[in-house]
């Protein structure tokens, strides 16, 4: 008799592999889920490969349009940041993925949810996270955590060990020395030589970028059309043209995989308080986070501007890190994140060379907050500079106090 269906988050790897047969032997049904979030991948191998190794199923659902929509663009929205490097492109899947996932569960009366994520990264914590306010009371078996299974698999050759006695098909392509993650934003590689934060990336480890110095000797230049903050067109220099969600975004990521944008080499802190070193390439994102930032300069107020920056840009790219993404916190802030954008409107153009990307200009027909003629040292007409003496006046109330301070204390600040 069943000890219970189990959903189990599957990708067609080894590890994955090893807990589906390793649940099925320990008398679980289980369902198997793969989330199509842009990653290249062979479908219906990972499939066949699951029925075969005992699956009652297995469900693939394509994510791409609502990863775009629902994610991606509130990023972009934003200028989410993680420790001002990351653009998240990990975290940003995983909401996505953590609620068909829950969907699929109780499509299939599941008792339990499974992941493959080790007990040291964010990933066990951002989907638990998740599904715990997503299905409350359904359970969890998070393999990398159960001591009887890591005290059997304490490494890859145990792994290879059992997928050889269970006939668990294994990849005859020897692994990379690292581990990668991939979907439509970014491509990630930690662990294996990459733990010494001082060992250079190999050239060939990039997969959605090309090598910056051999990138085309020629800039590329586009343009992006925003509305709400949101890109709703891209048109390049030799005709292409994209508008439906996408394929707008798969197009930055060609122009930028193509010119080498978007590399980045980083040891950040995660949120269960190790430092990990990562690299990663989000070729579109980092690109279209560029052209977004430029066009609020032009049309977003300067103190709504400030108070995004402070709390919702920190705030909503913490919250997606760290796996709050299904909580009250996140929904207050992602209003506010709308509702700041609503007069980001306009058409900003763009190039990219070798590696960066380049603002060449921007303009919007909807917004008046920038007036050439107000900013202009040749005219007068708008502004007049003498009006400038009281407002310097009144700033330096205080400031003149402080300094008389300093001095009746016998520390002024011209010794500091």
């Amino acid at each position: 008799m069943s000890k219970g269906r189990v959903c189990l988050a599957y990708s067609g790897g080894l590890d994955t592999s090893t807990i589906l047969k390793f649940l099925i032997n320990d008398g679980y049904t289980v369902v198997c889920f793969l989330a199509n979030v842009g990653q290249e991948e062979d479908w219906k191998e990972v499939e066949e490969k699951a029925l075969k190794l005992g699956a009652e199923k297995m469900v693939i659902r394509d994510l791409q349009a609502q990863f775009v929509t629902e994610i991606v663009f509130r990023a972009t929205q934003c200028n989410a940041v993680y420790e001002d490097r990351y653009l998240l492109g990990t975290s940003l899947a995983r909401p996505i993925i953590a609620r068909e996932q829950v969907r699929v569960a109780q499509e299939f009366k599941c008792d339990f949810l499974s992941h493959g994520c080790t007990g040291k990264g964010n990933d066990q914590v951002r989907f638990e996270l998740a599904w715990l306010a997503l299905a409350p009371s359904m359970k969890i078996i998070a393999p990398w955590r159960i001591e009887s299974f890591i005290s059997k698999f304490q490494g890859r050759a145990d792994l290879l060990e059992y997928a050889r006695l269970n006939d668990i098909p294994v990849s005859s392509t020897p692994k990379a020395p690292w581990s990668m993650d991939e979907n439509l934003v970014h491509c990630s590689y930690e662990a294996g030589i990459l733990e010494d934060p001082d060992h250079e990336p190999p050239k060939h480890l990039w997969k959605m970028t090309v090598d910056p110095m051999e990138a085309p000797d020629k800039p590329y230049r586009f343009t992006i059309q925003f509305e709400k903050g949101i890109p709703v067109k891209v048109v390049t220099e030799d005709g292409k043209e994209a508008t439906e969600p996408v394929e707008l975004f798969k197009l930055l990521n060609r122009i930028g995989h193509d010119n080498g944008v978007g590399r980045i080499d980083i040891v950040e802190n995660r949120f269960i308080g190790l430092k990990s070193r990562g690299c990663y390439d989000t070729p579109g994102l980092t690109i279209l986070r560029l052209a977004h930032i430029d066009l609020e300069g032009l049309v977003l107020d300067s103190k709504v501007r400030e108070l995004r920056d402070q709390f919702c840009t920190i705030s909503w790219s913490r919250q997606l890190y760290n796996g709050m993404y299904f909580s009250p916190e996140r929904e207050f802030v992602e209003n506010s994140i709308i509702f700041s954008q609503q007069n980001v409107n306009g058409l900003v153009r763009m190039m990219v060379y070798k590696g960066n990307a380049y603002t060449l200009g921007r303009s919007s027909e909807t917004s008046n907050l920038y007036s050439e003629e107000d900013a202009s040292m040749d005219s007068l007409s708008t502004f007049s500079p003498m009006d400038t003496t009281g407002f310097i006046a009144i700033q330096a109330i205080r400031l003149k106090k402080f300094g008389e301070s300093k001095i009746s204390q016998g520390t002024p600040l011209t010794e500091s």
